[in-house]
């Protein structure tokens, strides 16, 4: 790494986006961050001084995925890209295009920008929903980097559509450049963990609202956990490993009920256990609330489900064993309690 190294994180204001940048700058780089907005740039530099970045070397840039303004000044001068963002909603959009253009068109835009900018890699926050949905629910193999969301599946969400086609288009950029060997994409599972300002993001909201007992009852959903701190970690890691070049990397280091999740968060805050669900929700209620509940419909196909993922790769590009998925989700609870959101 040389002082003037400057990595681009698009979409910094995210969860995700503020976590690599905090890593970049804790490990010396300079940072330029992209925004929607300008106006978003002091609270975000702000957010990051107190998690205890140095933002002397903190920029900002206004980007949009659907607008070619400002790409080319944005990546000029960076030995790196870090492309983040991408839209993510809770709910089922009404026209699934509405998240699928923005991310396909977004991941065309930055990495054609930064190749043409002549950066020397690319990484590429995907997502495990480009691994492992659209496959039969029986399959018992943990999926791997060698797997590929199957978008015409019947468990596939517009989200899950949006990813999978999303890091399509990135390795087929680089195919066509001559330069897959230069992207990396990282594939997490629903990401937990602290965080650094006050928006719950949409993991941590699931984990609000068992707080809160917006949930009642656990309906039978499982979830691949991985901890922010190893994802951001990942990120820079892929940046400079020589051999990670050209790869994908599922990170999940174990999958949870719902029930489980609720479990250790019964144990870790004991105080607010009367609000965390004990009990499942038999699948004939969730499927019959499903007939009224246009969401609840999209994700019906995962009810019993309970995926693997191998991320022996993505652990040995760590360095070091993955946080546990109980830490991930007690820090997430905690970050609540202490930033007064729950």
């Amino acid at each position: 790494m040389r002082l003037t190294d400057t990595v681009l994180v698009t979409g910094i204001s995210g969860f995700v986006g503020g976590h690599v940048a905090l890593s970049l700058l804790q490990a010396g780089y300079r940072v330029r961050g992209s925004v929607r907005s300008l106006k978003r740039a002091d609270a975000v530099r702000a957010t990051l001084a107190a998690a205890g970045a140095e933002t002397e070397r903190l920029e900002f840039v206004a980007l949009d995925l659907l607008d070619d303004r400002g790409w080319s000044d944005a990546v000029r001068g960076c030995r790196y890209l870090q492309h983040v963002a991408s839209p993510f909603i809770l709910g089922e959009p009404k026209d699934r295009m509405d998240l699928i253009r923005p991310a396909v068109d977004g991941t065309r835009r930055a990495l054609e920008a930064g190749l043409a900018a002549g950066v020397e890699r690319i990484v590429l926050t995907s997502s495990i929903a480009a691994v492992m949905y659209g496959h039969p629910g029986s399959r018992t193999s943990p999926f791997t980097a060698a797997d590929w969301s199957l978008t015409e599946g019947g468990d596939v969400t517009a989200y899950t559509e949006s990813k999978t086609r999303a890091e399509l288009e990135a390795w087929s950029v680089m195919e066509a450049a001559g330069r897959r060997g230069d992207l990396v994409a990282i594939n997490p599972t629903a990401i937990f963990g602290p965080l650094l300002d006050e928006d719950p993001g949409t993991s941590a909201l699931l984990v609000k609202r068992l707080l809160d007992g917006s949930i009642p009852a656990a309906p039978r959903f499982s979830l691949g956990i991985v901890d922010i701190r190893d994802v951001a970690e990942l990120h820079l890691h892929a940046m400079t490993t020589p051999d990670a070049g050209g790869r994908r990397f599922p990170a999940s280091p174990e999958t949870l009920w719902m029930i489980e999740i609720a479990d250790i968060l019964r144990t870790a805050f004991p105080e607010r256990a009367g609000r965390i669900p004990r009990f499942r929700v038999p699948d004939m209620l969730v499927r019959i609330a499903a007939l009224f509940d246009r969401d609840a419909r999209a994700n019906l196909a995962g009810l019993g489900i309970r995926r693997g993922v191998d991320s022996r790769d993505a652990e040995v590009l760590l360095g070091r064993p993955f946080i546990s998925p109980r830490l991930a989700l007690t820090a997430t609870a905690r970050s609540l309690i202490e930033k007064g959101l729950v």
